[in-house]
């Protein structure tokens, strides 16, 4: 399956311990107008988990919004969301692919080209980062910065196959470096949460991304 390439623009990743928050932030930035919403949640059992998405799909599916769980290939499909995003330590996109097939949306994680290469075939898009150091994130890989991308891009030709969205704490005045590079996306998570107002800040977010040019 192809990416909505309006939607991929900005990909919000939710972070949180309970259920109130994931809800609220998800509700915020669809709010907001983000419309690519991942589900991501750490240390909870399975049923709750479920729970959780079943709630976050009911919400993207009142505004026609792209759902992608984060690594649990089975949730995605039991409830019917738009994909699943794998990291590097999960289950392989290959599997991913084997059981959910073609009609999914299926992300990768990769820190190296090598892993770009592993993982491109089975893939609808790449998360490529960190961009920078992020507290989100726990056994954080190495740090590419914007020269990272840069040198990534100049050695794979596959990017204009498979788009490439970036990671990892990234601000909002990181936009128009990122975007006006060959990064045809941005995933965010700390920057929205930590704002003021959710919805305020994913607009501003969008605003400033619908008047970068993508090369």
């Amino acid at each position: 399956m192809k990416v909505d390439t309006n939607k991929f623009r900005l990909q919000f990743i939710t972070h949180g311990k309970t259920a109130d928050e994931i809800l609220e932030q998800v509700a915020s930035v669809l709010h907001g107008g983000g419309r690519w919403i991942q589900f991501r949640m750490k240390e909870i059992d399975n049923d709750s988990f479920i729970s959780i998405a079943k709630e976050i799909k009911k919400m993207t599916d009142k505004y026609d919004a792209t759902f992608i769980i984060n690594d649990h290939v089975s949730v995605a499909k039991e409830i019917g969301a738009s994909g699943v995003h794998i990291g590097m330590n999960d289950t392989s996109p290959a599997k991913a692919r084997e059981i959910l097939g073609d009609s999914f949306i299926i992300g990768g994680t990769a820190n190296t080209l090598t892993t770009i290469k592993e993982i491109e075939q089975h893939v609808d898009y790449i998360g490529l980062g960190p961009y920078r150091y992020t507290s989100t994130k726990k056994n954080l890989s190495a740090i590419l910065g914007l020269d990272g991308y840069k040198r990534i891009y100049d050695e794979w030709s596959g990017w204009q196959q498979t788009p490439i969205v970036a990671i990892g704490g990234i601000e909002y005045n990181d936009l128009s470096p990122l975007l006006s590079s060959s990064i045809q996306g941005i995933a965010v998570s700390s920057s929205i949460i930590k704002s003021k107002t959710i919805t305020k800040e994913t607009l501003k977010w969008i605003q400033k991304i619908s008047f970068t040019t993508i090369n």
